[in-house]
């Protein structure tokens, strides 16, 4: 499955998460399962599976320190989409499925990193760009 490893948050619902950004988010998720990372201000643990082109996770438990006040709005609204399950799509918006979800030849050839939205119902999404692993 190629959404095993690391993924920036690039944006959720439309607004850009500014590159550098100390309290950038990210996800990493393993080949278990498990998934982790930075929602913001406070780390993420929990589960995650895909069905089709569904994303769905699992209960995620949080660290709950308070943060600069733009960081908290960006933490609440990815916790809120993370909550609900969301459509896989490629960067073109093209539909992907389970069998290779994260597999962009295009980008691979150009040395560019693959990106997926990850589509809510309600019209939220949440834009995830391939990253190397943080500590």
């Amino acid at each position: 499955m190629r959404l095993v490893g690391t993924w920036t948050v690039t944006a959720v619902s439309g607004v850009t998460v500014p590159s550098g950004e100390q309290h950038g988010p990210w996800l990493t998720f393993d080949g278990d399962g498990q998934v982790f990372g930075m929602s913001g201000v406070n780390r993420v643990r929990g589960t995650w599976s895909v069905d089709g082109d569904v994303l769905t996770f699992g209960p995620l438990a949080s660290t709950m320190m308070a943060g600069p006040p733009q960081a908290m709005a960006l933490e609440s609204a990815l916790h809120g989409l993370l909550a609900a399950p969301l459509t896989l799509h490629t960067a073109d918006g093209a539909a992907a499925s389970s069998a290779d979800p994260m597999l962009d030849p295009a980008a691979s050839a150009a040395g560019r990193p693959a990106i997926v939205d990850l589509l809510a119902s309600d019209g939220g999404s949440v834009e995830l760009r391939r990253t190397t692993p943080r500590n």
